[in-house]
């Protein structure tokens, strides 16, 4: 039951907190659970606008659920933040109580939001190539999310021994391949997926470049920034997941769901539209297990997570869970 205060877990108590969670298992199962409806979320809604020095910002909102924590993300964005020496997005997670609906933690919600984006491309590509097997790794993008996909992959892919880094700012790649061993920086980003068994786009670009000929045989893309990927590869790839579709179709910016509105792409378990394809499967139920079509080692996949709210909250949970245990955190009067 709620009490009369709320908890509040600043960013230090979060990473503190998030240090010793097996993250991407926690992702897997709360995949599982979505399939079997015991996770769910709801449509996001979002502020855009223009700061005053010119910059993209925005504010979204996530609400979602996941066994009996109910709550919402808040992430906001600004691709300004760079030259101003900050990160480009930050934001709040808050948790509310099952029975009264009352709020009952709100933490910082940065370290949550990277952490659960890069388990969810973990878990994606565990899914379906063995770990093992991949010995190089290409990111497009060499900011926050590459560090925590790093972070996350490092760990899980014994056999890494090369990973090729590229970004338009190539003092980011530079530095980024200074903080790690077999660290590369190419000149250019076909270099970097065309050498890689697996690559990650965590860009903010809004144009798309990656072309089907790029991926080698047998190589796995994962479009987390989602408008890397170009129609060719999107359309041509040998199989093609997405984390939720209703997510991906209800975006009006992003490619995959602008070809779905022109009816190009149809979700998973639809026809395929004449001249088009549909999408083969949903992470969901590729994790399941109720994904039917073989991947041979020749085939090119791609992955297109959106993003579910319901990480954040699944995450989110354990951490509050930990801090009641351990006593961390800051009492608020409401």
């Amino acid at each position: 039951m709620t009490t009369g205060t709320i908890t509040y877990l600043d960013s230090a108590d979060v990473d503190r907190l998030c240090a010793g969670l097996p993250v991407v298992d926690l992702v897997h199962e709360t995949l599982l659970a979505f399939h079997r409806k015991e996770a769910g979320l709801f449509p996001e809604t979002g502020l855009h606008w223009t700061t005053p020095s010119g910059a993209s910002a925005r504010s979204l909102i996530l609400p979602a659920w996941s066994g009996d924590r109910y709550g919402c993300k808040i992430i906001n964005a600004s691709l300004g933040n760079q030259r101003l020496g900050l990160p480009r997005a930050a934001g709040l997670i808050v948790l509310n109580d099952p029975e009264t609906a009352r709020p009952v933690c709100v933490m910082a919600g940065g370290r949550i939001s990277a952490l659960r984006t890069a388990a969810v491309s973990v878990a994606a590509v565990r899914a379906v190539r063995d770990l093992a097997d991949i010995t190089s790794v290409a990111f497009l993008g060499c900011g926050r999310q590459a560090e925590v996909h790093l972070e996350l992959l490092t760990p899980a892919c014994p056999n890494l021994t090369e990973v090729l880094l590229y970004d338009v700012d190539r003092t980011r790649a530079v530095r980024l391949a200074e903080r790690g061993p077999n660290r590369a920086v190419v000149d250019r980003p076909h270099d970097a997926v065309a050498a890689a068994r697996l690559s990650v786009a965590v860009t903010t670009t809004t144009e798309s470049y990656v072309e089907l000929d790029w991926v080698p045989a047998g190589g796995t893309f994962v479009n987390v920034s989602l408008d890397d990927a170009a129609e060719s590869l999107l359309l041509g790839c040998d199989h093609l997941f997405v984390d939720d579709w209703d997510l991906v179709t209800g975006d009006d910016h992003r490619l995959l769901g602008v070809l779905a509105r022109a009816g190009r792409v149809s979700g998973p378990a639809e026809p395929a539209p004449e001249g088009g394809r549909a999408v083969d499967a949903d992470l969901p139920t590729l994790l399941s297990g109720g994904y039917p079509r073989r991947i041979a080692a020749g085939d090119r996949v791609v992955i297109n997570p959106f993003g579910m709210g319901v990480h954040d909250i699944a995450l989110a949970a354990a951490v509050y869970g930990g801090a009641i245990r351990q006593g961390i955190g800051r009492s608020l009067p409401r």
